[in-house]
């Protein structure tokens, strides 16, 4: 029988300050925070999915390990931009819509849900009552 994999439960990133690192979440993405104590967080990821926030003593983060985030549109972008540059004072990986590293080193990856090459999405139901739709030629748009 063949494995068919549906998408991608949880992602789990270490922090030094698990309530801190929530609080940013929730005001960078706007993350509901499903429960948290003794040095972790959970929190909801879209419908169906979870972050898990554990604090760790010492933080080693990686050169190319990151996961990715998906937001609504490109305003949407805009803004979680803004809030990383000026709020938070982070700086975006350079060459990339919306990479950053957050306060603890982990690389997050932000797109919409109109890049093309998302295409796969849309047939999830939150996708489709989104109203999302592709043009037949390529968006443009400017990155910063």
């Amino acid at each position: 029988m063949a494995v068919q994999v549906y998408g991608c439960n949880h992602i789990v990133i270490e922090v030094t300050d698990a309530k801190k690192a929530a609080a940013f979440y929730a005001d960078v993405f706007g993350l509901e925070m499903l429960r948290g104590g003794e040095g972790a967080v959970w929190c909801k990821l879209g419908e169906h999915q979870f972050m898990a926030i554990f604090e760790v003593e010492t933080l080693q983060p990686d050169r190319t390990k990151h996961f990715g985030l998906m937001v609504r549109d490109v305003p949407q972008i805009k803004e979680v931009r803004r809030k990383l540059i000026k709020k938070y004072g982070l700086k975006l990986e350079p060459n990339f819509r919306c990479d950053f590293r957050d306060p603890w080193g982990n690389r997050i990856q932000v797109g919409d849900l109109s890049d093309e090459s998302l295409v796969w999405l849309l047939p999830y139901q939150e996708v489709q009552k989104a109203g999302v739709t592709f043009a037949k030629t390529g968006r443009k748009e400017n990155k910063r």
